[in-house]
């Protein structure tokens, strides 16, 4: 599937070719902290198949929970995170990030890594009251 996407000010952007089955959600505290969030949605690519098509990203290499060094990618302007990978071999594949995909509605998570660190509440989000716009 051909993808595009930018940081949140347009600053950063790419096109891409993924695989909708490359989906995945990481609760693990890295992802957390680095998001503000509960996790962190990625969209797993060969490295190959990305291309920048306007600016390039600032980088910033967290060491995981798991000792690997990851190489975060965000833009330099507006702090959007935007790609992961890792060091050697692992640099092959990127992660890109869900949120800065534009047909991210089409694009379900597939499996889930790092469950021990989601939160307890999170399966009861269903039951909160919602509104469609604030």
């Amino acid at each position: 599937m051909k993808i595009d996407g930018q940081c949140h000010c347009g600053h950063v952007s790419y096109e891409a070719e993924i695989d909708p089955q490359q989906v995945s959600i990481c609760h693990c505290t890295d992802c957390q902290m680095l998001t503000g969030s509960a996790f962190r949605v990625t969209v797993l690519a060969a490295r190959a198949d990305i291309r920048l098509t306007a600016n390039q990203p600032k980088l910033y290499t967290k060491t995981g929970d798991n000792g690997l060094k990851r190489l975060q990618f965000f833009c330099p302007e507006c702090g959007s995170p935007l790609f992961t990978t890792g060091e050697g071999e692992e640099a092959a594949i990127w992660g890109i990030r869900w949120g800065s995909i534009r047909q991210r509605r089409a694009l379900a998570p597939k499996r889930r890594i790092w469950c021990r660190s989601a939160p307890a509440w999170l399966h009861d989000i269903d039951g909160l009251p919602g509104a469609e716009t604030e």
